[in-house]
């Protein structure tokens, strides 16, 4: 068996809130977008322009209230070029959550509460 890492799923309430947050926090680009007949609901992928691995949103019509991520102990990893620039426009969009000193880490939380590592 060998196998290849793909995509991970974020499954989104409010799909133009998360690829303006995206965009904006890690700089992902829209690659491609599957929309059924029925539109009853939409996946985003979207890709750093580095590699092929994908963040795949997933977005439901008829889906109201938020998602329950549990004790959300599950996260995504990105590595940013400039932390500091990177730590800056995180603190100024308010989406920090948690931070390591002593690791040399934090975390920033998308508008649906999914927790994204950055690391340098």
């Amino acid at each position: 068996m060998n196998s290849r890492f793909l995509h991970t799923n974020f499954t989104v309430l409010n799909l133009d809130k998360s690829l303006e947050f995206y965009s904006r926090a890690l700089g992902l680009k829209e690659v491609r977008r599957i929309t059924p007949p029925d539109g009853s609901f939409l996946i985003v992928f979207l890709g750093d322009g580095q590699t092929d691995y994908n963040l795949e949103l997933t977005w439901y019509r008829d889906r109201k209230g938020p998602y329950n991520l549990g004790d959300n102990e599950i996260h995504l990893a990105v590595k940013v070029p400039d932390k500091k620039a990177a730590y800056a426009l995180h603190k100024e969009m308010g989406c920090i959550c948690y931070e390591n000193h002593d690791m040399n880490l934090y975390f920033i939380s998308d508008p649906d509460g999914y927790w994204i590592e950055i690391l340098d």
